[in-house]
């Protein structure tokens, strides 16, 4: 009554399957820590990036003898500086290295945190405070996600 079709059907057999399965499993496994250490080489350029930039503050106060205020965003670090000797604020935009006013190329793997919050005011005598006129020393921590934090130390400018 029926008759057998002489078309075999086409598809994976259940043993293919598994094999399959099994040898993507064992890449996931290989690949995906190469794939967390990118991300954390990202977060640790991000961090040298903020400390290149809090450094060239220090000494940029110093060398220019002019106020030099760093505001901390969650993903970038922002230079200015005052345009007259003795300002209590700044009012000149930095820019940094690449001519933009951010000093992070940061793509969003990392994110910024300074304790206590508030902008960094780097004095021309080399000390950090909390504000622009210089009458509170401040010691501040950055922290930044997946690396090592920064610590800023207020009386030296000692930025580690």
């Amino acid at each position: 009554m029926f008759a057998k079709s002489s078309r075999r059907q086409a598809g994976f057999t259940l043993v293919e399957l598994i094999a399959i399965l099994m040898v993507v499993g064992v890449l996931a496994v290989v690949a995906m820590p190469k794939l967390d250490a990118g991300s954390s080489l990202r977060n640790d350029a991000a961090r040298d990036e903020a400390l290149a930039a809090l450094r060239l503050a220090g000494q940029t106060a110093l060398s220019h003898r002019r106020l030099v205020c760093a505001e901390v965003a969650p993903g970038a670090v922002t230079l200015r500086i005052a345009s007259a000797r003795g300002a209590a604020a700044c009012d000149t935009a930095y820019a940094g290295p690449d001519g933009q006013a951010a000093f992070t190329a940061n793509t969003g793997a990392a994110t910024f945190a300074l304790s206590p919050s508030g902008a960094l005011y780097f004095q021309p005598d080399g000390r950090v405070t909390s504000d622009g006129a210089g009458t509170a020393v401040s010691n501040r921590t950055l922290t930044v996600s997946n690396a090592s934090s920064i610590t800023i130390s207020g009386e030296t400018r000692f930025v580690r």
